[in-house]
């Protein structure tokens, strides 16, 4: 019995001062009018005011006139009016209110509404008719909120929005804490950078203090500069401009006209730097009509300052690819080991192994370098072990080896190939008419061969060539095919999805 009554005791409102005390039975029955610096005290809780009705019976009060709702020494109400519960321990207040959790000196967390409840059972102040919540970092505006001091934790919905100053959020739902700074985002969710980044996403997190965020649900980080990254998982770093991207990864360059994917990547804002892997792949559509699709097992991308000839600064793209490299373009493929492309000057640069095919033409060298020019590949240079094989039916296949080729485009077909250096020929002569007169082999210091139509037009050698003509019945055995003959053509890209085939070829198996 004696644990019962204490409890009773604690749960009841008392009243602690008032100047002057009356009743009117007729116009306020059962209540107690109080005026004059009047004080209430609930368990730890004081409320004062300047006038007050009391219902000693119901355990409930209404506060009139500079109120001021006080728990504990961190957190204080204010407002016109107070109607206070002792029962239920519920607090409404009314009229220009204002909640301030902290300690004054501390940047304390401030609650401004027309209208709040306060439910001490539970420790959550609630306010439904619009709202501001203030800590010393961010400003919060929404039409519905509550706030729980305890944890310093907030939910704001409809209309939501944190104003901070490098940046605004506007949401529908969001929960935040006024400790940490985080906001948890759960709806769709807008952040913007004036003139700078804009961030759009419907799941994460984002603490507005370190400018750190963890970004999911296909999320959007845009640059003004025209840059993108999408992601399903993106971890973002504003502060030093850093961006980690999970699954099905977009680095989108609307300026460059250029996009990055991958099922993992890494970007950094300064210089612009992008990295790919798992499923790598670079599309360049600067030109509508030749995009080109460039696979690797890793992909890298960045921008390069440098000075050009009028000593104006400048930058250029440089794209750097590894292991595995399939390239694919309406107008020539390519395969090799390694490959870096510069945009000074538009060259690809294809290491190990490197084949490349145009029409019916194939061609392989140690290195090779690829000359685009107004988004054209204009010509190719290969150096070392050099050979060009052009499939002139099913059967035959005309060939020049040497040690360095040059192959010239036209019209996004081959016009015409040099090759020098010990270079040697097996091809097949026709007649007018299209008849095969037989094998010719040769071997001269430089070679140059026209090529019109996908065929053979003519060729010329240089004054010390020799060479043999074998006809068509009398070919031996072994001539038709130079020593370092290989096609691969069924390692070729065939397509932009083809490039991610894995393949070798019976170069890449020496």
């Amino acid at each position: 019995m004696g644990t019962l009554i204490l409890i009773l005791l604690q749960t009841m409102v008392y009243l602690e001062q008032a100047r002057n005390l009356q009743f009117d039975q007729e116009r306020i029955a059962d209540a107690q009018i109080l005026k004059g610096d009047v004080i209430f005290r609930h368990e730890d809780a004081l409320m004062y005011c300047d006038s007050a009705y009391f219902y000693e019976k119901t355990n409930s009060l209404d506060a009139f006139g500079h109120v001021r709702f006080v728990q504990g020494d961190t957190l204080f109400g204010y407002g016109d009016k107070l109607f206070y519960d002792g029962n239920t321990k519920l607090a409404r207040l009314r009229q220009r209110v204002k909640l301030v959790h902290g300690r004054a000196k501390e940047n304390p967390t401030i609650l401004t509404t027309d209208s709040l409840n306060y439910d001490r059972m539970a420790e959550v102040a609630y306010y439904f008719h619009g709202g501001t919540v203030r800590d010393s970092l961010n400003t919060l505006v929404s039409v519905r909120g509550n706030y729980r001091p305890n944890s310093n934790q907030a939910i704001f919905s409809k209309d939501v929005r944190l104003t901070n100053p490098k940046f605004v959020l506007t949401s529908d739902t969001l929960l935040y804490n006024t400790e940490t700074k985080v906001a948890d985002i759960v709806s769709p969710t807008l952040i913007v950078y004036e003139q700078e980044t804009e961030i759009t996403t419907s799941r994460g997190w984002y603490n507005t203090s370190t400018e750190r965020s963890m970004l999911l649900d296909r999320s959007v980080v845009h640059h003004v500069d025209g840059k993108m990254m999408t992601g399903d998982t993106i971890f973002y770093d504003k502060r030093i401009g850093f961006g980690e991207v999970l699954h099905q990864m977009e680095m989108h360059d609307s300026t460059r006209h250029a996009t990055l994917y991958g099922n993992y990547g890494q970007m950094w804002e300064e210089d612009s730097r992008g990295y790919a892997t798992d499923s790598a792949l670079m599309v360049d559509w600067s030109d509508s009509l030749h995009v080109a699709y460039i696979h690797a097992d890793t992909l890298f991308t960045e921008e390069i300052a440098f000075t050009d000839s009028a000593r104006m600064d400048s930058t250029y793209r440089r794209v750097r690819a590894y292991h595995g490299v399939r390239v694919y373009r309406d107008d020539a493929q390519m395969i090799c080991d390694s490959m870096v492309y510069l945009g000074s000057d538009s060259t690809m640069h294809l290491y190990i192994n490197p084949i490349c095919w145009s029409d019916n033409q194939q061609i392989s060298a140690d290195s090779m370098t690829v000359f685009i020019v107004d988004d054209v590949v204009e010509h190719m240079v290969g150096n070392g072990n050099a050979l060009c094989i052009m499939e002139d039916s099913l059967d035959y296949f005309n060939q020049m080896s040497g040690k360095e080729v040059t192959a010239y485009m036209k019209d996004g077909e081959v016009d015409y190939v040099d090759m020098s250096g010990n270079a040697l020929t097996v091809y097949y002569a026709k007649e007018d008419g299209g008849d095969y007169v037989g094998l010719n082999t040769t071997e001269s210091s430089f070679i140059r061969m026209y090529v019109e139509n996908r065929q053979i037009h003519h060729i010329r050698f240089t004054k010390e060539t020799t060479g043999i003509l074998y006809p068509m019945d009398q070919i031996p055995e072994g001539t038709e095919k130079l020593s370092t003959f290989f096609w691969a053509d069924d390692v070729r890209p065939t397509g932009p999805e083809d490039v991610f085939r894995k393949v070798k070829s019976e170069r890449m198996k020496e």
